[in-house]
């Protein structure tokens, strides 16, 4: 199973490099379209290889789309952290209950009844 999960890292990492050798070429990014741009009076531009581009859209799209999720899941996050904080009460009010009710009895007879 390792082998194949280096191979797979592998094959990816081999098209990256196949990718970015591939759009070498700069690029003019603007901020603003240029309709928008008489409005701004302002659009300033960058000369960047197509590679980082395309790299900086998709890690854009990873970093927002995780951010999205752990927002998504607080709710959830929420509940189990509720459930968690019930289940210690109920297991130290167990506890309380079976010294309540082995009280004034021998030790190792309680532990006894304890176990079974």
């Amino acid at each position: 199973m390792r082998y194949i999960r280096y191979a797979s890292i592998a094959i990816f990492a081999v098209a990256l490099i196949l990718v970015s050798l591939a759009n070498r070429e700069m690029v003019s990014v603007k901020v603003w379209p240029d309709e928008l741009a008489g409005m701004a009076a302002t659009n300033p531009s960058f000369e960047l290889p197509l590679f980082i581009v395309i790299f900086g859209g998709i890690l854009a799209g990873l970093i927002i789309g995780f951010v999205w999720e752990w927002i998504r899941e607080a709710g959830e996050r929420a509940e189990a952290a509720r459930q968690a904080r019930e289940m210690q009460r109920l297991r130290a009010e167990i506890t309380r209950l079976k010294g309540e009710k082995h009280e004034g009895k021998d030790e190792v007879l309680a532990l006894l009844e304890q176990a079974s």
